[in-house]
């Protein structure tokens, strides 16, 4: 789902105008949490990618989520000082969204503003879902249990059992909140036992 599904090119624009929108071309490295402190905002990766990532107690920096082209994320008052989006690769475009710019415009009668909404709705809807799909692989107590739901997940969503990560293996560890080399042991367990092979990041599933 594209936040601007089914709004043409010129009402895109005066949706932007709208909303007073400002886009963004971001190179790597760029803290947007530290940008818009204090601030409530939404933003669309129209380009490229960023993640968000969390500071723990030791210091360790976890990746907490990515988000690519068309994915939307969301910077509030409340923002943990420990929490950062980051920009990931050089020439990424976002577009950022003052939320209050949109509720001032909920009761407006325009079809593209409208449609946007609708989008954003069913977006954030799919978004809350994934979060919950990942809080249920964290609750899996060994390295392999949390590999093959990651897996079983990914399977039910595509139907494909080439699974083709949207991120790098370590990457991968993070989300799984695992040890990358403890992972990698596990992988390479699950390969030699038969249970699935690995080409770079595609994981091929041989169990099901």
């Amino acid at each position: 789902m594209n936040p601007f599904d089914n709004i043409n090119n010129k009402n895109k624009i005066k949706l932007l105008e709208l909303l007073e929108a400002r886009v963004l071309d971001l190179n790597k490295g760029v803290s947007l949490t530290k940008r818009y402190k204090n601030s409530n905002i939404i933003g669309v990766v129209e380009k490229g990618s960023i993640e968000i990532t969390k500071i723990d107690l030791d210091g360790n920096t976890n990746i907490i989520d990515e988000i690519y082209e068309n994915d939307v994320f969301v910077i509030n008052e409340k923002v943990r000082e420990d929490d950062n989006i980051i920009v990931k690769e050089d020439n990424t475009k976002v577009i950022i969204f003052d939320y209050d710019y949109i509720l001032l415009n909920l009761n407006n009668d325009k079809d593209y503003f409208n449609q946007f909404i609708k989008n954003m709705y069913v977006i954030m809807n799919e978004k809350i879902k994934e979060r919950n799909k990942r809080i249920w692989i964290l609750t899996k107590k060994s390295i392999r249990e949390k590999i093959l739901a990651y897996l079983n997940l990914e399977f039910n969503k595509t139907g494909s059992k080439n699974i083709y990560l949207p991120f790098y293996l370590k990457d991968l560890a993070s989300y799984l909140a695992v040890d990358r080399c403890a992972m990698s042991r596990e992988l390479k367990n699950l390969k030699d036992e038969g249970f699935i092979d690995v080409k770079g990041r595609r994981i091929i599933i041989l169990y099901k």
